[in-house]
C-alpha cells in the first residue's frame, strides 16, 4: 500500500515541454506569418537586392536645398501640423461628446439604487449606451486613408479633408480610451454622490472624470503625436500637407526632393513631441 505524500515534501515540478509550450506556439505563428510571403523576406539579404537598395539610397543624396523648395516645404510643414491639431481637437470633441452615453452603468450606476432599475428607466440607458459603443467602433475600424478618401469627395481636396479624417477615426480611438479609464476610476466618490442623491450627469462630471482626467490628458496628446505622422501620409489621396508634396516627388521620381521632405517630417515629428511632452506636464500639474 502506497503511503501519501508527506505535507513537508516540496511541491511537483511542471513538465518542461508545459514549461515552454507558449514559446513553442509563438514561434509556430511567427514562421506561419512569414510563408505568407513566400520567402520574398529572405530575398532582402541577397547580394543583388542589397545592391539595388543602395543604389536607390544613394540618389537620396544630396536633399534638395533651393530656396523656392524650402518655402514649399516649410508651408507644408505647417499645413501638416494644422491638420494634427485640428484633427486632434475635432476627435476630442467627438470622444468627449459620446463620453457619457459610453460609459459603463457599473461605474455611474453605483449607489444610485433609489432610482430603482425598472425596465422603463434602464432600457433607454442601455440603448444609447450600446450606440455609443457602436458608434465609436465603426469610426475607429475604418482607417484615416479610407475616411480621407471619404471626405475629399465630399468637401474637395485640401486640409479640411484630412482634418475630418484624423477627427472621425481619432474620435473613435479617444472615445474607447476615454471610456475604458472611467471603468478604472475608484467608485467610492461616484457611490457617495449618488448615495446622497445626486443624478448621473453629476457623478460623471464630479466623481469620475476629475479622477480620469490625468489619464484623458495622457491620451488626448499621445494621439496627437501620432496624427503629426498620420496627417503627412493622407496627403497621398489628396489631403494636403508633406503627404502631398511627398506623393509628387515620389511620382516624378525626385528622390533628392524626397530626402528634404522626409527630413521635414522627421524634426517636425520630433519638435510635436517635445511639445507634447511639456504640455503633459504642465496640465497634469494644473489639474
Amino acid at each position: 500500500m502506497s503511503q501519501p505524500p508527506s505535507p513537508d515534501a516540496p511541491p511537483a515540478r511542471p513538465l518542461p515541454w508545459g514549461r515552454w509550450s507558449w514559446l513553442a506556439a509563438l514561434l509556430l505563428l511567427a514562421a506561419w506569418s512569414f510563408s505568407v510571403g513566400e520567402g520574398a523576406f529572405l530575398s532582402l539579404l541577397r547580394g543583388e537586392s542589397l545592391a539595388q537598395m543602395g543604389g536607390y539610397a544613394a540618389k537620396f543624396w544630396p536633399p534638395a536645398a533651393e530656396a523656392p523648395f524650402l518655402a514649399l516645404v516649410a508651408r507644408a510643414a505647417l499645413e501638416t501640423l494644422a491638420i494634427s491639431i485640428a484633427g486632434t481637437l475635432f476627435s476630442v470633441v467627438l470622444a468627449g461628446g459620446m463620453l457619457y452615453f459610453a460609459a459603463s452603468e457599473e461605474i455611474l450606476g453605483s449607489g444610485g439604487e433609489w432610482e430603482g432599475s425598472s425596465l422603463r428607466r434602464t432600457a433607454p440607458r442601455r440603448a444609447l449606451y450600446a450606440l455609443a459603443r457602436t458608434a465609436l467602433n465603426f469610426f475607429r475600424t475604418v482607417p484615416e486613408l479610407i475616411w480621407a478618401i471619404f471626405f475629399v469627395f465630399a468637401v474637395g481636396l485640401g486640409p479640411f479633408a484630412g482634418a475630418l479624417a484624423l477627427g472621425v477615426h481619432n474620435g473613435g480611438v479617444l472615445g474607447k480610451l476615454y471610456a475604458e479609464t472611467l471603468e478604472n476610476v475608484r467608485p467610492g466618490p461616484v457611490e457617495a454622490l449618488r448615495a446622497g442623491g445626486a443624478g448621473r450627469a453629476s457623478a460623471f462630471l464630479y466623481g469620475a472624470l476629475p479622477q480620469a482626467w490625468p489619464q484623458v490628458i495622457a491620451y488626448t496628446l499621445y494621439r496627437w503625436e501620432v496624427n503629426i505622422r498620420t496627417a503627412a501620409i493622407l496627403g497621398f489621396v489628396g489631403a494636403g500637407g508633406l503627404g502631398q508634396q511627398i506623393h509628387i516627388a515620389i511620382s516624378l521620381f525626385l528622390e533628392s526632393r524626397l530626402a528634404t521632405l522626409t527630413l521635414a517630417i522627421f524634426l517636425l515629428v520630433n519638435a510635436v513631441d517635445l511639445a507634447s511632452g511639456w504640455l503633459r506636464r504642465r496640465l497634469e500639474a494644473a489639474f
